[in-house]
């Protein structure tokens, strides 16, 4: 996906999205109308059991899809963690069938941090949500 307007489905409502960490996942979960979101807390797991917590949080929140961060170094250049928040992106659609939009997360965790949150993972997914919600016709 491009930095251009996703084309998401207009029925598309509610969405889960996922701040992709190798020990913590963020959660937040949205909504197209209100244009907001809130952080759901942070899944803390590795590796494939992280998708145990997936699940649950898909499960609760019956998201239209899902969105995650991808990061990217300040000058917009990959690193290996943009490849590693990728493949979770695919892993995502390929286990549970719902459409994946990424969204450049430059700056999301010094912003959650800077805010004072509790949780910086699941305030920058919270933060990375409210920015595709944003970028939605």
């Amino acid at each position: 996906m491009s930095d251009a307007t996703p084309l998401v489905p207009p029925a598309f409502t509610t969405f889960i999205a996922f701040d992709f960490g190798l020990k913590r996942t963020g959660v937040a979960v949205g909504n197209r109308l209100m244009r907001t979101a809130q952080p759901q807390g942070s899944i803390h797991a590795e590796g494939n059991a992280r998708f145990d917590g997936v699940a649950a949080k898909l499960k609760e929140w019956q998201p239209d899809a899902i969105v995650i961060g991808v990061p990217y170094h300040p000058d917009g250049a990959p690193h290996e963690n943009t490849a590693r928040a990728k493949k979770f992106g695919r892993q995502l659609q390929g286990r549970f069938g719902l459409l994946v939009f990424e969204v450049d997360e430059r700056y999301s965790t010094t912003e959650a941090i800077a805010s004072g949150a509790k949780d910086a993972d699941a305030m920058s997914a919270c933060i990375i949500l409210e920015q595709f919600l944003r970028s939605l016709e």
